[in-house]
């Protein structure tokens, strides 16, 4: 086998992994379930990549950011955004939100980084859709805005504890609260010319993965050997990464979303992840 689809199938066993786990743990099905059809949509999408399929990344999009934000969110009534975290976190109860947080965003991109930023979030569905995949104006030095959404989603649920109805107010948060991200994304969107400027400048979830992330296994590497700096890699990066240097202090390093644009814009094959 090429060793090149070794990649989904690590990403498959990972997930596996956590599904078998967390059945046995907790004596409950469903878990294996769904991270087994997480895993597997993961790897299927990357599969179609290696074999040129130009819409592989968006439909594992929609496979498992629908499935998230669907199913589990508006069907199944769990609030599946940062503070069902700290909600079920206080409650202590390690499932919905905390599973999904602790596996996806805190200690999953020990191994694949931003991945799920750039494969299964399902606010960057429709985003990712839009006119400017390629960044038209230089990234702004703005950092504060993800730090105060985050200590604002942590008060808001330690006040909701004084609440009545916890429950209802918790799903109709995550209802409002997805709209306001879509609605702020696809602005910012059109106002700084850049699809992913909400993931950059707004998402509080980065507060989360950017630590995580710097330590990644999954890396997109450069053969210097290869490159003619031509800077086509830099100049389709959605997130901004400057993929010419191979250190983890690389500008923007830590916001890689292993969208593989790079890759594929590279002349010379000397990217790889």
């Amino acid at each position: 086998m090429n060793k090149k689809y070794f990649i989904p199938i690590i990403i498959w066993i990972f997930f596996a992994t956590v599904a078998v786990s967390l059945w046995l743990i907790f004596d409950i099905i469903f878990y294996l379930f769904n991270f087994l059809y997480i895993g597997t949509c993961i790897a299927i999408g990357l599969f179609m990549y290696l074999r040129k399929n130009k819409y592989a990344r968006n439909a594992v999009q929609v496979a498992v950011g629908l499935y998230m934000l669907v199913y589990l969110g508006i069907i199944h009534n769990e609030n599946m955004q940062i503070e069902g975290f700290w909600y079920f976190l206080f409650l202590g109860v390690f499932q919905a939100a905390v599973i999904h947080y602790a596996v996806a965003k805190i200690f999953g991109p020990l191994l694949f980084g931003r991945g799920w930023c750039g494969y299964a979030c399902w606010t960057a569905i429709p985003l990712d859709l839009l006119p400017y995949k390629k960044p038209q104006n230089c990234r702004k030095k703005v950092k504060f805005i993800p730090y105060v959404l985050f200590a604002t989603s942590l008060i808001f649920v330690i006040i909701l504890f004084s609440a009545p109805n916890i429950e209802q107010i918790m799903f109709w948060s995550f209802i409002v609260g997805n709209i306001a991200y879509y609605a702020v994304g696809i602005a910012l969107a059109f106002i700084l010319k850049d699809n992913r400027a909400f993931c950059k400048y707004v998402c509080p979830v980065t507060v989360f993965l950017r630590p995580a992330s710097y330590l990644a296994l999954l890396r997109i590497k450069l053969d210097k050997e290869k490159c003619i700096s031509c800077n086509k890699c830099i100049k389709v990066c959605p997130m901004d990464v400057n993929m010419l240097d191979n250190s983890r202090k690389r500008t923007n390093g830590n916001e890689c979303i292993l969208c593989m644009e790079c890759v594929d814009a590279c002349p010379k094959k000397a990217l790889h992840l």
